[in-house]
């Protein structure tokens, strides 16, 4: 099926630093992206890329903070593709700015840039800065994040976010046994396109599940009165998300499950299922459940490094692996075709609203503590060492 996006591809950060450029260098990331938020670092918007030699870019790469591991973990594969070209790269955080964000694409046409990945901080404020980059004649490719309403975007570099969402809610589904257990749900931020991407996947297993009896929902009363609905119109979608939104933000999300567990019913606080839609944010919610319910079954995406370890020690029921070698080296080899004048590998596409943008999707995996060595370790995505208790 069809969706909003736009090719803003920005997953390239580096461990450490507040923008790079790639020119022949191999370096790997430390993994999912789990590996605990790294320091805030207020050096994040324009001016704070390098360049070598001339100061001429080809590709530049705009991402939209530091603050998340996962980011640091696709700006380490960027590195490691580029590095085999003759192509130089350079990567610029927009420290969670709109404004930012746009300078920076601007510092990056200013540097002669072919192509530019970008993955935005606001999808809808972004079409501004992928705006600058088309008119430059700047090949535009919109990372993991799909910007909507404009015809600036060339290509789209995704996981299927929908999938995403059905495989947490058939994780939840798996897990359920009777009827009447409790559900709590949470989503991203409503300011992202792939928030409502996730939760259009897991109303679509969930929601047969809460007509029959099986799940009930306790925490959003705009879900309760449209539980009936097989399929919700974005307006719906937006009006409970904006009950259970956690803004993508660990205290916020701690700060929701607490009012959760404060409003409901001793009899809600026994068994219960909650959909998290990332593991930053199903940590903070496990955490709370940890001291308040009998047990909990919890979901999550990204394989960050602290929630892989938290589903070792079971805290943390599952997470949505996204292998950002795949997504990054999808993202990087699209630009270098570009570059090279050839035709590049589109297997999908998604419509933003004004225009159907070209995709490639990368594959997504259920993980859970039964596979987990098998997906994460021995493909060699992680190191056996950096966690405790593994078999």
């Amino acid at each position: 099926m069809k969706r909003k996006v736009i090719l803003t591809i920005a997953s390239v950060l580096l461990l450490g630093f507040s923008a790079f450029i790639f020119a022949g260098c191999d370096e790997s990331g430390s993994g999912g992206g789990g590996g605990g938020a790294p320091a805030a670092n207020n050096n994040q918007g324009a001016g704070a890329g390098t360049s070598t030699g001339s100061g001429s870019v080809n590709v530049g790469i705009v991402l939209p903070t530091k603050e998340e591991p996962r980011w640091l973990q696709d700006e380490a594969k960027f590195k490691e593709v580029i590095g085999t070209t003759e192509y130089t790269a350079e990567v610029m955080f927009s420290g969670g700015r709109s404004d930012t964000e746009k300078q920076n694409v601007e510092v990056l046409v200013g540097k002669g840039i072919d192509v530019l990945i970008i993955c935005p901080h606001d999808a809808t404020a972004a079409a501004a800065a992928v705006d600058v980059a088309k008119k430059a004649g700047v090949t535009v490719i919109a990372y993991d994040r799909l910007v909507p309403e404009t015809d600036a975007l060339d290509y789209y570099v995704t996981f299927d976010s929908v999938s995403v969402g059905e495989a947490q809610a058939q994780y939840l589904v798996d897990q359920a046994t009777g009827t009447g257990n409790p559900l709590y749900l949470y989503a991203g931020a409503a300011s992202d396109n792939n928030a409502f991407l996730f939760f259009e996947g897991s109303w679509n297993v969930l929601q047969p599940k809460i007509a029959d009896g099986t799940f009930v929902i306790k925490n959003s009363s705009e879900a309760v009165n449209l539980q009936d609905k097989a399929q919700l119109s974005r307006e719906e979608m937006s009006k409970i998300i904006g009950q259970i939104s956690t803004n993508w933000d660990f205290g916020i999300a701690k700060t929701l499950a607490e009012a959760n567990m404060t409003a409901v019913s001793a009899e809600d606080k026994g068994h219960v299922f909650a959909l998290a839609p990332n593991d930053g944010t199903a940590r903070a919610i496990a955490d709370t459940f940890a001291v308040n319910v009998d047990s909990y079954v919890i979901t999550g995406q990204d394989s960050e490094i602290e929630s892989v370890q938290y589903i070792i020690d079971g805290k943390q029921s599952m997470t949505v692996f996204k292998d950002t070698r795949s997504l990054a080296s999808d993202a990087m080899n699209m630009a270098v075709s570009v570059l090279k004048g050839e035709a590049v590998d589109a297997t999908a596409s998604y419509n933003n609203g004004m225009m159907d943008v070209p995709a490639k999707q990368s594959p997504i995996i259920s993980v859970d503590i039964n596979n987990l060595v098998s997906v994460l370790i021995d493909s060699g995505y992680f190191s056996a060492d950096l966690f405790t208790g593994l078999n």
